[in-house]
């Protein structure tokens, strides 16, 4: 059996695992197209949970995997750090309620996490990171039934795990095609491994050489939510702090929000079985602090003055400015946004372009991210509790950045919805179709439609020598996708855009919309703006708008 120390170990040796061998995975990536490469996302997400664990001594092995679910879910980046952090879910309802892991328990967390990982992917595909848990988790009940210890349970998980990797290429030809294993499931491997060093010969693996993540700071993004609802201050201390609930309270948390908005504002309270996180701005924390208690002790607390607070942060970001952004520590107190409005906006983007369009159609609230990007489950909460609003409509604009989204939901003090935009160009339909004066649930299917309407063309550079889907690419070559598919590589930029229009283009299109990125001059666009206008002008109506996105030369949108 393993303890909570030895299970936090194996979790911190685990992440320092999966960031050692991060480039290795993300170069098992077969799609050219530059992303948000699984081996970082996975990285990111592990090395939030390591933080948290690093704080961690003595606890049980309920508390410790309780501690890095929570940690994993807000840390989460990516549709592969998402269901990492769902498998590790797992591990938290399996031992839960205990000290030490028996093999009983190690066979139940593995079965939980594969069974929440493959509900929250609404079609499945075998030959991921999911099939790899999954035997792996056949493989540990095989080997508790046999009798096996914990250590066994353990080594046969990884047994399994490293049998259905070997076997990815023969579910997905696609990765048989690029003689590669997937991604995802070698993440998954690479952080079984690091937790077996610590079960097995009790080392942790050490941090090596990694590349820079975001690990001691918050983004640029986060930063600039709260700032933009920092207003006049009413009350003068941040309070925050951690319930550890007593069992035999029976008061609902609920009681706790009520008092603390009698007190203060800007009040959070998050809960689960058995915490209670609180944030507040109040003149008396004491007394918050002093019915707080009345629900459990107390760990975690932290009293700000944010009167003092709010000069020392508005000195170090004139100085922060100064500086290149690599060299910037700056942190930042967040801000929970009174809920002054019915419905408000939260909009993942990239560019200044796009983030002043998105601005003008009434977005809220910006997360910067995208391609090579992926914000975090937390990144994307801030964003929303930053945004005054009861009920917030949140915009992902890239497919690997929902199911982030999506988990913030259940974290938020407010109605969620995500609309499932997985292009900029959705985005953008997406807030046209909202209206004012319809209810929630009809403005999410009329935005929700209006995303499916859209046909997005893109073009960007090849990331990597590929053969895929058909065609044999050059890193460097310009990749020209219709909804994510590609149709053909090109060399010339300004006549691959005409010959992109051209393939999207129906005889019932009525509009054409060209988005240009940091990477092309005005001079280009108004050129090919002149082009296109020559060519299809009398057909469709043409703007072409300056998005400064990085990473896409182009997103095209045709209606």
């Amino acid at each position: 059996m393993f303890n909570g120390n030895i299970l936090r170990d194996a979790i911190i040796s685990a992440a320092n695992n999966i960031a050692n061998q991060q480039k290795m995975v993300d170069d098992l990536n077969i799609f050219p197209v530059p992303d948000g490469d699984t081996g970082t996302n996975m990285s990111m997400t592990l090395s939030n949970a390591a933080r948290e664990l690093s704080r961690v001594e003595g606890e049980g092995a309920g508390k410790v995997a309780s501690v890095t679910a929570s940690a994993l879910l807000r840390g989460a980046r990516g549709n592969s750090g998402v269901i990492t952090s769902l498998l590790f879910r797992g591990f938290a309802n399996g031992f839960k309620g205990f000290d030490n892991v028996e093999p009983e328990n190690l066979k139940n967390a593995f079965a939980l996490g594969v069974e929440a990982a493959y509900k929250a992917v609404m079609k499945p595909t075998e030959g991921t990171i999911l099939t790899v848990a999954r035997v792996a988790s056949e493989y540990a009940t095989e080997a508790f039934e046999k009798g096996l210890d914990t250590l066994g349970v353990f080594e046969a998980a990884l047994e399994g795990a490293n049998k259905a990797l070997a076997e990815t290429p023969e579910l997905l030809p696609v990765l048989k095609k690029a003689g590669v294993v997937d991604a995802g499931g070698k993440g998954f491997v690479i952080i079984l491994e690091g937790m077996l060093s610590v079960f097995k010969n009790g080392v942790i693996i050490a941090s090596g050489n990694a590349p820079a993540t975001e690990n001691d700071t918050e983004s640029e993004s986060a930063m600039s939510a709260a700032a933009e609802f920092d207003g006049e201050i009413t009350f003068t201390y941040c309070t925050e702090f951690i319930v550890n609930r007593d069992s035999s309270v029976t008061k609902e948390p609920a009681e706790l929000r009520a008092y603390l908005e009698s007190i203060g504002d800007c009040v959070v309270v998050v809960d689960d079985d058995e915490i209670i996180k609180v944030h507040v701005h109040t003149d008396h924390p004491g007394n918050a602090i002093e019915n707080a208690l009345t629900f459990g002790q107390l760990v975690h607390l932290k009293i700000e003055n944010m009167r003092d607070q709010h000069e020392r942060a508005k000195h170090d970001s004139q100085n922060a400015a100064k500086k290149p952004a690599q060299n910037s520590t700056r942190t930042e107190t967040f801000t929970p946004a009174e809920k002054t409005n019915p419905v408000g906006f939260v909009s993942v983007c990239a560019g200044d372009g796009l983030e002043a369009l998105f601005k003008d159609l009434g977005v809220d609230t910006l997360v910067s991210g995208g391609q090579t990007m992926n914000p975090s489950t937390d990144n994307i909460l801030r964003a929303i509790e930053s945004t005054p609003a009861e009920t917030v409509f949140v915009l992902p604009n890239n497919k690997n950045i929902i199911m982030a989204a999506e988990q913030a939901i259940p974290l938020s003090t407010r109605k969620v919805i995500v609309i499932h935009s997985r292009t900029i160009p959705q985005g953008i339909a997406a807030m046209l179709a909202f209206d004012p004066d319809d209810a929630d649930d009809k403005n999410a299917i009329a935005m929700a439609e209006a995303c499916e309407r859209i046909a997005t063309g893109s073009i960007t550079f090849a990331a990597r020598d590929s053969d895929f889907d058909g065609h044999k690419i050059k890193k460097g070559e310009l990749l020209c996708m219709n909804n994510g598919k590609i149709v053909f590589t090109d060399t010339d930029l300004e006549k691959s855009v005409a010959r992109l229009v051209k393939n999207m283009l129906k005889r019932d299109s009525e509009f054409l919309t060209v988005i240009y990125g940091e990477d092309v001059t005005d001079e280009q666009a108004r050129s090919i703006e002149a082009d296109l206008n020559a060519k299809y002008g009398d057909k469709v109506e043409i703007t072409v708008i300056r998005g400064g996105q990085p990473i896409y030369y182009f997103f095209l949108s045709v209606e």
